[in-house]
C-alpha cells in the first residue's frame, strides 16, 4: 500500500454511490485528512463535509482533537452498531474502544448512571450518533468531558436536507429519525470520519487504520448490492413495512420499500386505539405480508394487527441489539443487518439468498467492550 505522506492533503470526490448527499450540494469541503484509495470503487470512498453549516460544524468538531502520544487513545461510544464500527477500524491497533450504552437498552431514553461519569471524563474521543439519539449522554460528555473530542458521526455526515421526519419523529417535534446506520450508504461516511478521527489522535498508524477501512467499507458495499439483489425478488407492491420502531427510514427510502407505519409513537408509548385501528385498515388495504416486532421490544399491539388482520407476526427484529455474544463475527453491525434484511425479505416473499451468501466475518479483530 502507498503510504500518504500528509495528513493535510485535501480531498474533493464526486458523491456517486452515497444516498447521503444532497443533490444541491456544491463540491465537498476538504476532509482535512486524506482517504485511503488503494482498492476501493470510486462510491467506496466517501466524503462527509458537504456545504451545509450545521453538518460542517459537526465535522469540524470531530477534526479537534490533538495527537495523542505516549499511550493508546481512549474512545467512548454510544450504542452497540456505533461501538463496532469503531472498534473494527481500531482493530488491534491499540485504541481502547468502550461502549456505554448497554445493548437490549431503548438509546432514545438511555440515562447514563453515574459509573459512566468517570469513563467520559478519560475519554480523549466520545463517539455518538447525533442527530438527537442520545441527548442525555451527549449533555453528560459535554459536562464532564471538556477536552475530550465528541464526534456525532450522523449530524457530521448527512446534510439536514436530507434529514427524515416521520410518525415516531415527526418535524415539530425537532427531532428528526436519527437511524442511520440501517441503510449501508449512510454507514460509509460514518466509516471514514472515524478513520479520519482515529488518525488524527494516532498518524504513525494510518496505514493500519487504511487497511481496516477497506475491509469494513468492502463489508458494508457488499451487504448494500446483496439487499439491492434481495429487494428485487420481492413485488414492489410487496415492500410495505410495519414494525415496532421508526428505524428503517432511511433503508426504506434507498431500497424502495414503504414504511406504512411504526408502533412506537413520539412519546414512545403504546399508540391509541384510533392509531391501532387506522392501522389495522392499512394493513387491509395494502394487502401487507407481515409485521415486524421485536425480541428486545415485544409488542403486544404488534401482535394484535397481526391476529385481526390474518397476517404473519415476526417478532424477531433489532434494530441497535447486535446478534450473539462480544467476539462472535454476527456481533457486528454487519451481522445485524444480515439477520435483518434477511428477515425482512423472507417475510415479504422475497428471496434472501444474495444476503446469505455475504460472509459477515473480516480479518480486523473487535476488541471493544460492550455493556449488557
Amino acid at each position: 500500500m502507498m503510504r500518504r505522506n500528509s495528513l493535510t492533503a485535501a480531498l474533493v470526490i464526486t458523491c456517486l454511490f452515497l444516498a447521503s448527499c444532497s443533490s444541491s450540494d456544491s463540491a465537498p469541503a476538504a476532509t482535512g485528512v486524506e482517504q485511503p484509495k488503494e482498492d476501493l470503487s470510486q462510491g467506496n470512498i466517501s466524503n462527509p463535509a458537504v456545504s451545509e453549516e450545521k453538518l460542517q460544524t459537526a465535522g469540524a468538531a470531530c477534526m479537534s482533537g490533538l495527537q495523542i502520544t505516549g499511550r493508546p487513545v481512549r474512545v467512548v461510544t454510544t450504542v452497540a452498531p456505533i461501538t463496532n464500527l469503531v472498534g473494527l477500524i481500531a482493530g488491534d491497533i491499540g485504541p481502547i474502544v468502550q461502549g456505554i450504552v448497554p445493548e437490549g437498552t431503548n438509546s432514545h431514553t438511555f440515562e447514563p448512571p453515574p459509573s459512566s461519569v468517570a469513563t467520559l471524563e478519560n475519554a480523549d474521543i466520545i463517539f455518538v450518533n447525533g442527530m438527537k439519539l442520545e441527548d442525555p449522554t451527549l449533555e453528560l460528555a459535554k459536562t464532564n468531558a471538556p477536552k475530550a473530542v465528541i464526534c456525532e458521526l450522523g449530524t457530521s455526515s448527512l446534510a439536514e436536507s436530507d434529514w427524515i421526519y416521520d410518525f415516531s419523529f415527526p418535524k415539530e417535534g425537532g427531532k428528526p429519525n436519527p437511524h442511520l446506520w440501517t441503510n449501508p450508504p449512510n454507514v460509509l461516511p460514518y466509516l471514514s470520519t472515524i478513520r479520519n478521527v482515529l488518525v488524527n489522535a494516532d498518524p504513525a498508524n494510518i496505514d493500519k487504520y487504511d487497511e481496516n477501512y477497506v475491509l469494513v467499507s468492502r463489508l458494508v458495499m457488499n451487504l448494500d448490492e446483496a439487499m439491492k439483489v434481495a429487494t428485487a425478488t420481492i413485488p414492489a407492491n410487496d415492500r410495505n413495512l410495519l414494525t415496532y420502531h421508526d428505524a428503517y427510514a432511511y433503508f426504506a427510502r434507498h431500497f424502495g420499500y414503504e414504511v406504512i407505519g411504526a408502533i412506537q409513537p413520539q412519546s414512545f408509548e403504546e399508540p391509541s386505539p384510533s392509531d391501532i385501528a387506522a392501522l389495522i385498515d392499512q394493513v387491509k388495504s395494502k394487502k401487507v405480508k407481515a409485521v415486524f416486532g421485536s425480541e428486545v421490544f415485544p409488542s403486544t399491539v404488534l401482535e394484535q394487527i397481526g391476529k385481526e388482520t390474518g397476517v404473519r407476526y415476526i417478532d424477531v427484529l433489532r434494530d441497535d441489539d447486535l446478534p450473539g455474544e462480544p467476539g462472535d463475527a454476527e456481533h457486528s453491525w454487519a451481522g445485524l443487518m444480515k439477520f435483518d434484511y434477511i428477515t425482512m425479505v423472507e417475510a415479504l416473499g422475497g428471496d434472501a439468498s444474495a444476503l446469505k451468501a455475504v460472509n459477515v466475518k473480516i480479518s480486523t479483530t473487535d476488541k471493544a467492550n460492550y455493556p449488557q
